[in-house]
């Protein structure tokens, strides 16, 4: 490494433990609590040590119907192509560690009926690389603009998609998780109960609600439905990449989605990973929440973007690469 490279990884750097040797690979960019990696993502995770990451967090390129330009495959290979990675994952995570895997819909081509590659990845990381399914959640984005747009708009034969899966894959039964960190507010209604109390009774569906119902939790426990609209055409990040003339990442998950899941399966400074980090959601969010993090990006164009999402943060190593 020249003098001018080695500046971008600090002495004694956490992350540098997972790798073998304690050789962080050249960041293209670094923050306090993490590094973005510009390269494919499987050499990368070759070189992590076993059991060594708590949360892998990520959306990895879709299999659609039309060629997209961040690389997606067709949903005949996606399955093969995927348990490359989905091998290195299941490696490097923690025994108590989580996969947090965010995938889209498809239709085939030509006809307005959907694929079922998603719940095909599935079946086989669960049956043949020997995840469990610890939930499945459901991201659901009211603000997504109608598509595909033959069946939908033209045909009016199909509704909009506005919901993607989300697999929570762990190692064992019990990842490391705890609702208690991400308590929704309550409801009106819930806000009055607690106030004039509940008088313990069995409800028609057959529910035996005791007076413990009435116990104020701070919070209401969330359900697998993860309403978050994508609507940041005005944020930081869109604006900036339109300054500097950078397109931004078309296909990018809300930071609330990430927090979500940082907050619920891991603790301060355990390691999250995004080995497809796009505009690097994962990266800001686990930056914000006090985690170690790791982002692997192909598209130098993308990670060159992703930087101003930590325009707000102190930064203390940030610095281009050098060519």
């Amino acid at each position: 490494m020249t003098s001018s490279k080695k500046k971008l990884v600090r002495e004694g750097d956490s992350l540098q433990k997972i790798f073998e040797y304690n050789t962080l690979p050249i960041p293209y960019y670094s923050m306090n609590n993490g590094h973005a990696i510009c390269s494919d993502s499987l050499p990368i995770l070759k070189k992590i040590k076993d059991n060594s990451v708590n949360l892998i967090l990520t959306s990895p390129p879709f299999a659609l119907t039309r060629k997209k330009e961040y690389g997606n495959k067709s949903a005949e290979e996606y399955v093969e192509w995927f348990t490359t990675f989905a091998t290195e994952f299941k490696r490097i995570l923690t025994e108590n560690g989580s996969f947090v895997l965010d995938l889209g819909s498809a239709y085939l081509p030509g006809f307005p009926i959907k694929s079922i590659y998603q719940y095909e990845l599935l079946i086989h990381l669960c049956n043949k690389l020997n995840f469990y399914l610890a939930q499945d959640f459901f991201h659901y984005n009211p603000s997504r603009l109608p598509s595909p747009a033959e069946w939908v708009t033209v045909r009016r034969i199909r509704v909009k998609d506005s919901v993607n899966v989300v697999w929570w894959l762990s190692k064992n039964p019990h990842p490391k998780a705890d609702n208690k960190k991400i308590l929704k507010p309550y409801s009106a209604s819930m806000k009055l109960l607690l106030k004039n109390g509940y008088k313990a009774k069995l409800r028609p569906s057959g529910h035996d609600i005791s007076q413990n119902f009435s116990k104020n939790n701070n919070g209401a426990i969330p359900p697998n439905l993860l309403e978050l609209a994508n609507t940041e055409s005005n944020s930081q990040y869109l604006r900036l990449c339109k300054k500097h003339g950078l397109k931004p990442h078309p296909a990018r998950f809300p930071k609330d989605f990430a927090t979500f899941f940082i907050n619920f399966l891991t603790d301060e400074d355990d390691i999250v990973l995004d080995p497809f980090a796009g505009s690097n959601t994962t990266g800001y969010a686990a930056e914000i929440l006090n985690r170690k993090w790791l982002s692997i990006e192909i598209r130098k164009d993308y990670l060159e973007g992703s930087k101003f999402r930590f325009k707000d943060q102190q930064d203390l190593f940030a610095s281009k690469r050098s060519a």
